[in-house]
Protein backbone atom coordinates (compact mmCIF):
# COMPACT_ATOMS: atom_id res chain seq x y z
CA UNK A 1 0.00 0.00 0.00
CA UNK A 2 1.13 3.52 -0.67
CA UNK A 3 -0.32 4.93 2.58
CA UNK A 4 -1.51 3.41 5.85
CA UNK A 5 -5.09 4.40 4.97
CA UNK A 6 -4.98 2.16 1.88
CA UNK A 7 -4.40 -1.01 3.92
CA UNK A 8 -7.48 -3.17 4.35
CA UNK A 9 -8.86 -2.42 7.86
CA UNK A 10 -9.62 -6.13 8.33
CA UNK A 11 -5.93 -6.94 7.75
CA UNK A 12 -4.90 -4.31 10.30
CA UNK A 13 -7.37 -5.68 12.86
CA UNK A 14 -6.14 -9.23 12.22
CA UNK A 15 -2.51 -8.16 12.77
CA UNK A 16 -3.52 -6.18 15.87
CA UNK A 17 -5.27 -9.26 17.30
CA UNK A 18 -2.20 -11.42 16.65
CA UNK A 19 0.13 -8.85 18.25
CA UNK A 20 -2.23 -8.48 21.21
CA UNK A 21 -2.38 -12.24 21.81
CA UNK A 22 1.41 -12.49 21.61
CA UNK A 23 1.81 -9.60 24.06
CA UNK A 24 -0.72 -11.05 26.53
CA UNK A 25 1.28 -14.29 26.67
CA UNK A 26 4.13 -12.34 28.27
CA UNK A 27 1.94 -11.71 31.34
CA UNK A 28 2.69 -7.98 31.45
CA UNK A 29 0.20 -5.29 32.55
CA UNK A 30 -2.43 -4.09 30.06
CA UNK A 31 -0.82 -0.64 29.70
CA UNK A 32 2.47 -2.21 28.64
CA UNK A 33 0.66 -4.62 26.31
CA UNK A 34 -0.96 -1.65 24.53
CA UNK A 35 2.46 -0.04 24.03
CA UNK A 36 3.87 -3.34 22.72
CA UNK A 37 0.99 -3.67 20.24
CA UNK A 38 1.47 -0.06 19.08
CA UNK A 39 5.17 -0.69 18.50
CA UNK A 40 4.55 -3.90 16.56
CA UNK A 41 1.83 -2.21 14.51
CA UNK A 42 4.27 0.61 13.69
CA UNK A 43 6.76 -2.06 12.51
CA UNK A 44 4.00 -3.67 10.43
CA UNK A 45 3.31 -0.34 8.71
CA UNK A 46 7.04 0.14 8.05
CA UNK A 47 7.02 -3.17 6.19
CA UNK A 48 3.84 -2.82 4.12
CA UNK A 49 3.39 0.95 3.57
CA UNK A 50 5.66 2.42 0.89
CA UNK A 51 5.85 5.89 2.46
CA UNK A 52 6.90 4.39 5.82
CA UNK A 53 9.66 2.19 4.34
CA UNK A 54 13.35 3.08 4.44
CA UNK A 55 14.48 5.06 1.39
CA UNK A 56 16.74 2.91 -0.80
CA UNK A 57 19.34 5.62 -1.43
CA UNK A 58 19.48 6.65 2.25
CA UNK A 59 18.11 3.99 4.65
CA UNK A 60 18.30 6.47 7.56
CA UNK A 61 15.18 8.27 6.27
CA UNK A 62 11.77 7.10 5.09
CA UNK A 63 10.38 7.42 1.56
CA UNK A 64 7.96 10.02 2.96
CA UNK A 65 10.85 12.15 4.29
CA UNK A 66 12.75 11.79 0.99
CA UNK A 67 9.64 12.96 -0.86
CA UNK A 68 9.30 16.01 1.42
CA UNK A 69 13.00 16.80 0.91
CA UNK A 70 12.49 16.56 -2.86
CA UNK A 71 9.52 18.96 -2.60
CA UNK A 72 11.71 21.50 -0.80
CA UNK A 73 14.49 21.04 -3.35
CA UNK A 74 12.27 21.59 -6.40
CA UNK A 75 10.05 24.15 -4.72
CA UNK A 76 6.82 22.47 -5.77
CA UNK A 77 4.51 19.83 -4.36
CA UNK A 78 5.27 16.23 -5.30
CA UNK A 79 3.38 13.03 -4.72
CA UNK A 80 3.66 9.37 -5.59
CA UNK A 81 0.56 8.42 -7.53
CA UNK A 82 1.52 4.84 -8.43
CA UNK A 83 4.40 2.43 -8.11
CA UNK A 84 5.56 -1.00 -9.24
CA UNK A 85 6.90 -3.62 -6.88
CA UNK A 86 9.71 -5.92 -7.95
CA UNK A 87 10.91 -8.85 -5.88
CA UNK A 88 14.52 -9.94 -6.05
CA UNK A 89 14.78 -12.55 -8.80
CA UNK A 90 11.21 -12.01 -9.97
CA UNK A 91 10.75 -12.86 -13.64
CA UNK A 92 13.93 -14.89 -13.86
CA UNK A 93 13.32 -18.37 -15.19
CA UNK A 94 15.75 -20.98 -13.98
CA UNK A 95 16.73 -23.42 -16.69
CA UNK A 96 16.29 -26.99 -15.52
CA UNK A 97 18.74 -29.43 -16.99
CA UNK A 98 19.37 -33.11 -16.63
CA UNK A 99 23.04 -33.47 -15.70
CA UNK A 100 23.14 -37.15 -16.68
CA UNK A 101 21.77 -36.35 -20.16
CA UNK A 102 24.35 -33.57 -20.58
CA UNK A 103 27.19 -35.94 -19.69
CA UNK A 104 25.83 -38.63 -22.06
CA UNK A 105 25.58 -36.07 -24.88
CA UNK A 106 29.13 -34.87 -24.23
CA UNK A 107 30.48 -38.44 -24.25
CA UNK A 108 28.82 -39.16 -27.63
CA UNK A 109 30.66 -36.21 -29.21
Amino acid sequence: ALTAEQIDPAAVEREKAIFSDQARQTGKPEAIIEKMVEGRLRKFYEEVVLLKQAFVLNPDITVEKALKDAEKEIGAPAKISAYLRFALGEGIEKETTDFAAEVAAAVKK
